[in-house]
């Protein structure tokens, strides 16, 4: 492990020398990652992307993609483009990434069960702002706003971020 990995620790993610209190998902850390168990996935993930509301924030590296209203995330097993981002109007089973509330105003992309996605083993495993402190997610890792954007200004793709076995 580096400095510049982010690393899932009981207190928080460390990062560059701080830690960052974050949430994971309400299935607790998981081996054997499933749709819809709700776990964050252990293991070595890559960060591959950066998402951003450009009409609630600023961009904020060169690197990061604007999301709109027509922007999804797709969930559903038997869709050839299962866990990779799509488009509306959409058939198939999916998340929209403009949400109503900010908690995907920014977003980091992990290379978790992507690009290759296997059905069934997980989609969409991003950082993402949290709801609250202690309110977990579906398996995500989620910050509070400003550690989110302090780390996403810090942070470059391809940086790990390591979930240990528990």
């Amino acid at each position: 492990m580096t400095p510049s990995d982010l690393v899932l620790t009981p207190r928080g993610v460390r990062f560059l020398g701080r830690v960052f209190p974050c949430t994971i998902g309400k299935g607790g850390v998981s081996k054997f990652k499933r749709e819809g168990d709700g776990a964050t996935p252990n293991g070595h993930h890559r960060i591959v992307g950066m998402l951003y509301r450009a009409d609630r924030i600023a961009r904020p590296t060169y690197w990061a993609h604007p999301i709109g209203p027509q922007d999804l995330w797709s969930d559903d097993v038997s869709d050839t483009n299962y866990n990779h981002m799509v488009t509306a109007p959409y058939a198939f089973s999916h998340e929209k990434l403009q949400r109503a509330d900010p908690l995907y105003d920014l977003v980091l992309l992990t290379d978790w069960n992507w690009p290759n996605a296997v059905p069934g083993k997980g989609s969409a495993i991003f950082l993402h702002q949290w709801r609250r402190p202690g309110y977990p997610t579906e398996g995500c890792v989620a910050f509070r706003r400003d550690h989110l954007h302090w780390i996403a200004d810090r942070v470059a793709p391809g940086t790990r971020l390591i979930i240990p076995e528990v």
